[in-house]
């Protein structure tokens, strides 16, 4: 039976592996992630979507100052879960290799490329003694060749690609959500609908202002969707009206 000394030898190293094949820092930083609030990434026929809770924590914190999507360069965007700090690191280096992909060779990074230089960096800090791993993930999305991509990062440092997904929070019932409802003729419209519906699966109550949504297409590159244009997918994605009509029965 391993003693406490041991356990502990293994749980604050940061490239050490347990016994059971585990490296304990790596899925605390992970547990980090689920603690954030979500954010969706969606793959439609016209491009990706993202829509990120981005809900300020008190009355007196100005919305704004909540950064969930960022753009990285004019074809390419990301979202972001858990510590803002750790991710705001992630998301310059990544800013920083596309201009320099940019200036070296005169044509934008591939997206696949920018994800797997990021999860390069990221899983360096899982084998090297002085560091931690990073508590955030990413959603990197964009249009290459004039096709959508979407991958994901997470604390580990693993690329995957995917066709919608989820970080952060709620990932169960999010998750569940997208695998029902996604299709691959999805359009623009529809994918920030079923973003939308999606984080409504986790979280009962939310307004139009709780979110942030952004799209990348080849025609307009990335675009923040403005508040109006939310509301309307708000209302069209059906959310809240089952208030609304209880509402009406008591009346």
């Amino acid at each position: 039976m391993m003693g406490g000394n041991d356990q502990q030898a293994y749980d604050r190293g940061t490239s050490l592996f347990s016994p059971d094949g585990r490296i304990y820092q790596v899925e605390y930083a992970r547990e980090a992630v689920s603690r954030g609030a979500p954010s969706v990434g969606i793959r439609t026929a016209e491009g990706v979507v993202f829509v990120a809770m981005s809900r300020a924590s008190s009355t007196l914190m100005e919305a704004e100052s909540i950064e969930k999507l960022h753009k990285l360069d004019d074809h390419l965007g990301t979202a972001s879960a858990g510590h803002v700090a750790d991710a705001r690191q992630l998301i310059d280096l990544a800013r920083r290799q596309s201009q320099g992909n940019r200036l070296r060779y005169g044509e934008p990074v591939g997206v696949e490329t920018l994800t797997k230089f990021v999860t390069d960096h990221i899983q360096e800090n899982t084998q090297r003694g002085g560091t931690r791993p990073y508590g955030a993930a990413l959603l990197i999305g964009g249009i290459d060749n004039g096709e959508p991509r979407l991958f994901a990062a997470d604390p580990s440092g693993t690329p995957n690609e995917w066709k919608a997904t989820v970080i952060g929070g709620g990932r169960q019932e999010i998750q569940g959500h997208l695998e029902e409802e996604w299709t691959d003729d999805l359009s623009l419209a529809a994918g920030i609908e079923l973003g939308l519906a999606a984080l409504a699966a986790h979280e009962d109550e939310f307004e139009p202002d709780d979110v942030a949504v952004a799209t990348i297409t080849e025609e307009d590159g990335y675009r923040t969707v403005p508040g109006d244009e939310v509301a309307e997918s708000f209302e069209a994605a059906g959310i809240g009206d089952d208030e609304d009509a209880d509402a009406d029965d008591d009346e």
